[in-house]
C-alpha cells in the first residue's frame, strides 16, 4: 500500500463537502416553517439555527423563488376580483371596484355604489385634498349618505365643479350635497353660484364675471380629488329635475354628433373624444381637459343604460378609479368584446 500524503490528507479535511440540493431546500423549508407558520422572528430563527440574520433573510427569499413558498390571495365573498382585474387591463385604470348588487333597479345599484365609494374616500382621503364634486348626481349623493365624520386628515377645501343653480325644489338638495361632504371631510365648501348650463354664450359670460364664481371656478386647478358621475345622453331624474339640461332636440344634436355621454356635461364619443359643438360654450363648470390634469379621479357609475356612455368615458383618459355594480362590469366587459371566465359568475 501507499503511503497517504500528510498535506493532501489535511486540504481533504478543510474542504467542505457539496451539499445537496435536497439537503439546501430542506434547511429553506425549515426556515420558512419557522417564519410563516410558527410565526418566528427573523433574529429568533437565526438564534435558533446558529446562522446569521442575513442568512435568514437570504433563505426567505429562496423560499419563494423555489415556490416552497406560494402567496395565495383568496378574494371574500361579495367581491370580484376577476372583473376588476380585467377592468384595469382592458381600460388602463388606477383601481376598479365592483361592488355587489343582488338586484339591477337604479336605486339599489346607485345604494351599493354609493356605499363603496364612502368606504374608499374615507380611506384613502389626503390631508389638505381639495375635493372637487358634481352636485347633481344621486349616486354622489348616497356616497355622502354614507360617509363618516373623519377623525384623521381633513380636507382644505370642498369644490363644486358643475353650476349648481337650478330648479328651487332641487337647489337645495345641491347645495347640501356640497356643503355636507365639506362639513364630513373637515373642509371649507365653495359653491359654483351659477347654472350648469346658461341660456346663451353672453350670459355665461356674465355669470362667470362675478367674483364670487370667478373665485370657485379658480379653485378648479387646485383640484387633488374629483368625484364624477358618467351620464349617458338621457339626463339622470335628479340632473332633468333639475333644470340644468339641454332641451331634447340640442341632445339630438349631441347624438348626431357622436357623444354616447357626458362628465359634467361636458359630451364624448365612444372613443373618448371630446364632442365639441355650440352647446359646449353655454356650460359652466370644469372641462374634460382639466380633469384630466386632476391628480385622482373617481368616476360612480352603474346600470343597463349607461354601459356605451361608461365605456366612452373610460377611454377618455379622465378616469382613475371607477365604481360600478357587478351588472355593469360584466356588460362593459362584453361590450369590449371580452368574454371571461368572470363574466359566467355574474349573470
Amino acid at each position: 500500500m501507499g503511503q497517504r500524503d500528510p498535506a493532501r490528507h489535511r486540504a481533504d479535511l478543510t474542504e467542505p463537502a457539496p451539499v445537496s440540493r435536497s439537503n439546501e431546500l430542506r434547511m429553506i423549508a425549515r426556515v420558512a416553517q419557522m417564519y410563516h407558520v410558527e410565526k418566528k422572528r427573523q433574529a429568533e430563527i437565526a438564534k435558533h439555527l446558529r446562522v446569521s440574520q442575513a442568512t435568514v433573510s437570504r433563505m426567505l427569499k429562496r423560499a419563494v423563488e423555489e415556490e416552497i413558498v406560494r402567496t395565495t390571495v383568496v378574494a371574500p365573498p361579495g367581491t370580484y376580483s376577476a372583473l376588476e382585474g380585467a377592468l384595469r387591463t382592458h381600460f388602463g385604470l388606477h383601481e376598479a371596484i365592483v361592488v355587489p348588487c343582488s338586484e339591477e333597479r337604479d336605486g339599489a345599484i346607485m345604494a351599493r355604489i354609493g356605499e363603496a365609494a364612502a368606504h374608499f374616500l374615507e380611506a384613502t382621503m389626503q390631508a389638505d385634498e381639495v375635493i372637487g364634486v358634481s352636485s347633481w348626481s344621486e349616486t354622489i349623493l348616497k356616497m355622502v349618505d354614507n360617509i363618516h365624520p373623519l377623525k384623521g386628515p381633513k380636507a382644505r377645501f370642498v369644490v363644486q365643479i358643475l353650476g349648481g343653480m337650478g330648479a328651487p325644489a332641487m337647489q337645495s338638495e345641491a347645495t347640501q350635497l356640497t356643503t355636507r361632504l365639506a362639513k364630513l371631510t373637515g373642509a371649507e365648501p365653495r359653491l359654483l353660484a351659477a347654472p350648469g348650463v346658461a341660456q346663451s354664450r353672453a350670459a355665461k359670460d356674465a355669470m362667470i364675471s362675478d367674483p364670487y364664481v370667478r373665485a370657485t371656478l379658480e379653485l378648479f386647478s387646485r383640484v387633488t380629488l374629483a368625484v364624477i358621475g358618467i351620464g349617458s345622453i338621457e339626463p339622470s331624474r335628479m340632473l332633468a329635475r333639475s333644470g340644468n339640461v339641454f332641451s331634447a332636440p340640442e341632445l339630438q344634436e349631441e347624438a348626431e354628433a357622436g357623444a354616447v355621454g357626458d362628465i359634467g356635461l361636458r359630451f364624448f364619443d365612444a372613443q373618448g373624444q371630446p364632442v365639441i359643438t355650440a352647446l359646449d360654450e353655454r356650460v359652466i363648470g370644469m372641462p374634460l381637459d382639466a380633469l384630466q390634469k386632476v391628480d385622482r379621479v373617481l368616476a360612480l357609475a352603474g346600470g343597463p343604460s349607461k354601459v356605451a356612455a361608461i365605456a366612452g368615458a373610460l377611454r377618455t383618459g379622465v378616469i382613475d378609479v371607477l365604481v360600478t355594480d357587478r351588472f355593469t362590469a360584466a356588460r362593459l366587459l362584453a361590450h369590449e368584446g371580452l368574454e371571461t371566465a368572470a363574466l359566467a359568475d355574474t349573470f
